[in-house]
């Protein structure tokens, strides 16, 4: 395979309007909580405790389709009751978000410890009460669910070790013994059997919104960027819509190129600097990297050949990682490809090359050094694969991709016609420019395929043709 990488003058393709799917049916929730309680029963499970709180979120409203905002919350499943949820004073207002408290199928409980500080706390249970009531004592085996789970890498017994808050586990540990409170946040985030690794046609609509709505405002933001500007004004391009996000919108220029993950900050926009930014709704996380300037001519003399040294290959080895991801190819394999197109000294990807996303912004990876893990149908997988470089700053093609089998093609078709023309659509534009798609590869964001190498100038985009 030829790695020529050539800079091409094209307009931006535009697509139809994405409209949001509205809110999960009941069938869709009770059959994930069926599915929860099935993997409950093959674990020897008697309780499912989920905890929540405003970023982390996703487990819940997985399950529910509520989450907190202000305050915490905390859901427990048996095998024999309704669903019990537990919430501070002002998310009691937030429940008839949830399709299944409306159809009275999701029992609550105001316990207004989760309420912030200073509210009232005189009309709710303590918490050992009510848990006792659900039937936790001597006997059950109650597994927890907060954001990650562990392995001996890091604990001794990475089964009795959460991250949920230590009066929870504490008073669960008096209740029932140490041994049989376990962490069972993997049931929801593994990524070889985890729920939320594998995603319903109904989420994918979800998250194919998600996505355009990121990358129309990237789209924006790159068609107006400008130089001697604040980066407060230059974020103002991406016509934030309200919708929550996932993760901060960052741009790094500047004011702060000398660290990560940062937020605008005021500082003026110059020509000449690299430049890096992201906006991330919930289900999606749309970035881009390059330099301010128009052409080659702009940049510095000590990041002069950028593209033929870096972006472009960076690029060939996103063809080579795309072209590979197949169902039933190991992670391994794909992390294989970018370490060796990609040598670290010269690239520096330390983390993952790719992971799988959902509501929040990063759940978990089948992709790692010597994964044996397999690429599966219905995997929501962020092209998340970031090169560093102290010459050259970095590139970015962030997007949100889909792997979908002929029979989750099917369901798409029949159910969300306008968003899977959309898929076929950017597929085709993105094969335009030299890629080979496995049939697969469904493209979620407006943005998929393209990369700027000059912010100044955002027609000029890598191209293999």
């Amino acid at each position: 395979m030829k790695d020529n990488v050539f800079i091409r003058e094209t307009d931006w393709p535009e697509y139809s309007q994405a409209t949001p799917p509205g809110e999960p049916s009941l069938n869709e929730l009770n059959a994930r909580i069926h599915r929860c309680l099935e993997m409950m029963q093959e674990r020897g499970l008697s309780h499912l405790l989920v905890y929540s709180d405003r970023e982390h979120f996703a487990n819940l409203m997985y399950l529910t389709h509520f989450d907190p905002r202000f305050e915490e919350a905390l859901l427990i499943l048996t095998h024999d009751k309704l669903p019990l949820i537990l919430v501070g004073n002002e998310c009691v207002g937030h429940l008839d978000i949830s399709p299944l408290y409306r159809a009275g199928e999701l029992r609550y409980e105001r316990y207004q410890t989760f309420s912030l500080m200073n509210q009232p706390r005189n009309q709710s249970r303590r918490l050992e009460v009510i848990l006792a009531e659900e039937g936790i004592a001597m006997g059950a085996k109650v597994g927890c669910v907060g954001w990650k789970y562990y392995s001996s890498m890091a604990f001794d017994n990475p089964e009795l070790t959460s991250d949920i808050p230590a009066y929870l586990i504490d008073r669960l540990r008096k209740m029932v013994t140490e041994a049989a409170v376990v962490n069972a946040t993997d049931l929801f985030i593994s990524p070889s059997y985890g729920m939320r690794s594998f995603c319903s046609a109904y989420e994918i609509a979800c998250f194919e919104f998600s996505n355009v709505m990121a990358s129309e405002g990237m789209t924006s933001l790159l068609k107006n960027f400008k130089a001697d500007i604040t980066d407060f004004d230059q974020i103002k391009s991406y016509q934030y819509t309200g919708y929550p996000l996932n993760c901060h919108i960052g741009i790094k220029s500047s004011g702060n190129q000398h660290y990560g993950l940062s937020s605008p900050v005021g500082a003026i926009i110059r020509k000449g600097d690299p430049c890096s930014t992201n906006i991330g709704y919930w289900g999606s996380n749309i970035c881009r990297a390059g330099w301010v300037a128009e052409s080659e001519d702009d940049l510095p003399e000590t990041a002069k050949g950028y593209v033929e040294n870096f972006a472009g290959p960076y690029f060939a080895a996103l063809r080579d990682w795309f072209k590979h991801l197949k169902i039933g190819t190991t992670g391994g394999e794909l992390q294989q490809i970018i370490d060796d197109r990609l040598p670290f000294d010269q690239f520096g990807v330390f983390l993952n090359p790719g992971h799988l996303i959902h509501w929040d912004e990063w759940t978990s990876s089948p992709i790692y050094k010597g994964s044996i893990e397999r690429i599966c149908t219905g995997m929501y997988i962020q092209t998340d694969i970031i090169p560093r470089s102290k010459r050259y700053f970095s590139s970015r093609m962030e997007d949100g991709i889909v792997i979908a089998d002929e029979d989750l093609c099917q369901q798409l078709k029949k159910n969300y016609p306008d968003m899977f023309v959309r898929c076929m659509k950017r597929r085709e534009f993105m094969e335009q420019l030299g890629f080979e798609l496995p049939n697969e590869v469904l493209p979620l964001s407006n943005t998929a395929g393209i990369v700027p190498p000059f912010f100044l100038n955002h027609k000029l985009i890598l191209s293999f043709v």
